[in-house]
């Protein structure tokens, strides 16, 4: 296996893991480690992707890692917003 390979098989172990996790019903959808999971998993398979040049993977994983990193914002302001007040 070449350093790509392992790259995008972390990533989409991550991917793997998250959805496991959330099946299993130890983690929500909203928990930080699910959202986590995915916006690191997505971007080192995206990454992969882009190294190997094949776009229709590139499309998938670039947008499940636009989708967790929208999730992790929102929980950013939420956040933010709370320790504001």
């Amino acid at each position: 296996m070449t350093p790509t390979d392992y790259l995008g098989f972390a990533g989409v172990s991550m991917i793997l893991l998250a959805y496991f996790l959330n099946l299993k019903k130890i983690l929500d959808t909203d928990h930080l480690l699910y959202v986590l999971l995915n916006f690191v998993g997505a971007f080192l398979a995206c990454l992969a992707s882009v190294i190997m040049e094949y776009l229709p993977f590139v499309l998938l994983e670039g947008t499940w890692f636009l989708v967790s990193a929208t999730a992790l914002y929102r929980r950013w302001q939420k956040r933010r917003s709370f320790l504001v007040r």
